[in-house]
């Protein structure tokens, strides 16, 4: 019996009698062809049709309760992320290692990347349900481990669950999103999905500092996680619901059959194991010497650092031959960034998160410790950025539906991005005001809003909707390696120079407290701005941001090359069919 159909490319395993070798059928796109529709596709997976199989059978007003519901459930995962995102400096420092928050970054990303692959092939084989409830697991299952944690090692593996488990929630909604929409509009509901941001980027800072104040950040952990949970679970119950009437109404097709032994198998098969470990493995021990060369000793010349940059070389070329001659079903879709289209919006997504997180990754220390902000208010300035891109996004979706353009306002976006990443090297200074800090981030967020929301759009448009869980999974893993590329750069930066930096700026008396000092935020706030120690620290600080800046700028005209390889795709133009052949969407 034929194992069924994948959109990675090698799609159906189907044994030739006569030749007793898998035939292999694919739906690759070809390079430089349009869709004409949305909807149109070579094959359609099983998870694919019990999505359009329940959006035919639910009322119209459901539509718009799901929405409402998934906006909620955005809601409560940004208010964990930035409680989250506030605390983690304390909660290093609490263990004395507050210079592996890089480190910490590096390894979710790249798994939380990864894995998006994994949960792309298991909501297309299995269904969008199944997927949704696997992610909300991950997420508690962190936040657990947070509260409960007793060494940064611990920490740092919840640390990868929750990330990847918030990676998984807003990647499935995303396509539960692309499932109940149109091309035309679908950025409106993606971008409105996005404006939770706008509340938490102030609610969640605040809520970190209370509870870091008054309680424990260990509470802090719980209470959204709980929060989380109760919001999750009407999106759960009707999905169930209506997947449930779909089977009685013969709309779904019924299991398989196989014996557990098959589908262990089948599975193991489908989802690549090998590839995925591969390439996890791969880029890990690549970017983890750029955080952990002086922690390890020795500097570059170090064996083991030799030994782990030269490792993830090679484990990264094993991946790509595996991929190439033996996986019989491919874990990374290759045949879809043969189309320029989404290769270019996939690099530009790359860029955007590789020049940021070179100088965002340290940048709530950098504000705290050099001009004196409370967590709140320097979450609050760090956020402005983000928060500018989430307000404006829901604007930049609604001209896109007006004008139907996508590739010619990103490009206008360009110039913006580049002005005000240039314009962070002279204003991130220690003796610059915040007033000029904030407003780089304000400038970056409105460039970034237009790039990702075009990027994003113009790749699900030269997908196809079969094609748009594995396109955005794509999209996903190129900004997790992106920002764990940043990440790397930033803490080999700090980790190299910030103890050097404060080894030639301590006072003579005080350069015994080197190592302290660099290992706990604490300890470079016990000392008020003005005095000695303190005013070390920020000369320290303000040199690595310096190279953190600089570096980050000079990455930032890759993006026009990235953009100049999309087809001007005129998503007003592209010719959809009847609604009814998806149930009731938007």
């Amino acid at each position: 019996m034929a194992a069924a159909i994948n959109t990675t490319g090698r799609a159906s395993l189907e044994q030739d009698p006569e030749k007793h070798s898998p035939v292999v059928q694919t739906n690759a796109l070809p390079a430089d062809t349009l869709r004409d529709s949305d909807e149109e596709s070579d094959v359609k997976q099983d998870g694919v049709k019990n999505a359009e199989a329940i959006t035919s059978l639910w009322p119209r007003n459901m539509l718009w309760v799901i929405f409402v519901l998934l906006w909620l459930v955005s809601f409560s995962m940004a208010l964990l992320g930035s409680v989250d995102g506030a605390l983690s400096p304390y909660v290093t420092s609490s263990f004395s290692q507050h210079g592996l928050l890089g480190v910490i970054s590096i390894v979710s990303r790249i798994i939380g990347g990864v894995v998006t692959l994994a949960i792309a092939k298991t909501i297309d084989i299995r269904g969008r349900l199944e997927g949704f409830i696997g992610a909300v697991v991950l997420v508690v299952i962190g936040a657990i481990m947070k509260a409960a944690c007793q060494n940064v090692t611990t920490y740092a593996a919840a640390a990868v669950f929750t990330w990847v488990g918030n990676v998984a929630v807003g990647f499935i909604i995303d396509i539960f999103v692309a499932d109940i929409t149109t091309l035309r509009n679908r950025m409106i509901i993606f971008t409105l999905n996005s404006t939770p941001h706008i509340i938490t980027t102030f609610a969640g800072a605040k809520i970190a500092e209370l509870f870091y104040k008054y309680h424990n950040f260990r509470l802090a952990f719980i209470a959204c996680a709980i929060i989380f949970v109760g919001l999750s679970l009407p999106v759960i119950a009707i999905m169930w619901y209506y997947e449930r009437e779909a089977k009685k109404a013969g709309l779904i097709r019924e299991k398989s059959g196989r014996t557990t032994f098959e589908s262990l198998k089948y599975y193991w098969v489908q989802f690549d194991f090998i590839g995925m470990i591969l390439i996890i493995a791969g880029f890990a021990l690549l970017l983890l010497p750029f955080s952990l060369v002086r922690t390890i000793g020795g500097g570059w010349t170090a064996p083991t650092v030799i030994v782990m940059i030269v490792l993830g070389v090679v484990i990264l070329a094993c991946f790509v031959a595996w991929e190439k001659f033996f996986a019989p079903v491919m874990f990374f879709p290759f045949h879809l960034l043969r189309d320029r289209t989404i290769l270019g919006a996939a690099l530009a997504y790359f860029v955007m998160f590789l020049s940021t997180f070179i100088w965002n990754g340290y940048y709530s220390s950098y504000l705290q410790v050099v001009h004196g902000l409370s967590i709140s208010i320097s979450n609050y300035v760090l956020n402005a950025y983000s928060l500018t891109s989430y307000f404006c996004s829901p604007f930049i979706a609604w001209y896109i539906r007006w004008s139907g353009q996508v590739k010619w306002p990103a490009m206008i976006a360009v110039p913006i991005y580049l002005m005000s990443t240039a314009l962070i090297i002279y204003f991130r200074k220690p003796d610059t005001s915040v007033g000029y800090v904030t407003m780089c981030q304000v400038l970056i967020g409105f460039s970034t809003g237009m790039l990702s929301t075009m990027s994003q759009l113009i790749l699900m448009a030269a997908a196809g909707h079969a094609n748009v869980a594995v396109a955005i999974a794509i999209y996903g893993l190129f900004g997790s390696i992106g920002s764990s590329t940043g990440y790397a750069i930033a803490a080999g930066l700090w980790t190299n120079q910030l103890p050097q930096k404060l080894e030639r700026y301590l006072p003579e008396e005080s350069k015994n407290l080197t190592a302290t000092i660099y290992g706990d935020i604490k300890q470079q706030l016990a000392y008020p701005i003005g005095h000695p120690i303190r005013d070390a620290v920020i000369h320290a600080y303000g040199d690595v941001m310096r190279s953190m800046t600089i570096a980050g700028a000079c990455l930032c005209p890759l993006l026009v090359a990235s953009i100049l390889m999309w087809r001007n795709i005129n998503v007003k133009d592209v010719q959809e069919k009847e609604k009814s052949k998806r149930g009731n969407i938007f």
